[in-house]
């Protein structure tokens, strides 16, 4: 039987006269794949520059998500929904209602048919709610909603500007077209004065040509008797 190359065999004999066999295979290291553990050592400065470091790096970093209040500041109720959604939302008591305590903040969520569902939506709502009132102008929602503003106004003064210097390349192209047309015209109008007096002048040159022919007369019938 053949083996490769990489492969040795030996054999060696024992006293017993038994024959033990040994495999030696050469180490061949395995080409790296993108999984390989070995590129984990691989010191950061010569890991590959990439853009979204550098996004993440420039994005504005915003505050976190507020967490909920504590089970025991809240007191929770289950109502029933109203509005649409069918019987499951009229006649099961799956809109949740919470109050705060120390604040006396309620919030009321009904947003899905799930009763679970509806109480992390209410608890995130109240969570916010408290947010605002101790941050203000620093809360989440204070931030997030001015960067949101600030990239609304951004894109729509960057429509205006695009909108605009399209209409101004329109103007002048149609000021160019009027421009270009303007002398055409004048020579027309040009052409046509200058053919009149050609056409007088013929007419002025023409000689008169008319022959000077005397009055037929008809011959006199005698009345005499």
């Amino acid at each position: 039987m053949a083996l490769p190359r990489a492969i040795g065999f030996a054999c060696r004999c024992n006293n017993t006269g038994a024959v033990a066999t040994r495999l030696t295979a050469r180490r061949i290291s395995p080409p790296l794949t993108s999984r390989d553990p070995r590129l984990l050592l691989v010191p950061a400065a010569a890991a590959p520059f990439t853009t979204n470091n550098a996004l993440r790096a420039s994005r504005k970093q915003m505050p976190s998500r507020p967490k909920p209040p504590p089970d025991s500041e809240i007191e929770e109720s289950f109502l029933k929904g109203s509005g649409p959604g069918g019987q499951k939302i009229n006649k099961t008591n799956s809109a949740v209602q919470l109050k705060h305590i120390p604040t006396g903040i309620v919030v009321k969520c009904q947003e899905t048919r799930s009763r679970d569902q509806n109480r992390k939506i209410a608890r995130n709502l109240l969570a916010q709610r408290l947010d605002i009132l101790h941050n203000g102008d620093q809360s989440r929602w204070a931030i997030v909603g001015d960067h949101k503003k600030k990239k609304a106004d951004s894109a729509a003064k960057k429509s205006r500007r695009k909108y605009k210097k399209l209409a101004e390349e329109k103007e002048k192209g149609t000021a160019a077209a009027d421009s270009a047309a303007a002398p055409a015209q004048q020579d027309n109008d040009k052409g046509e004065v200058e053919a009149k007096p050609d056409i007088e002048i013929q007419n002025k040159g023409e000689p008169f040509n008319q022959q000077s022919e005397p009055p037929s007369r008809e011959p006199e019938m005698s009345t005499k008797s």
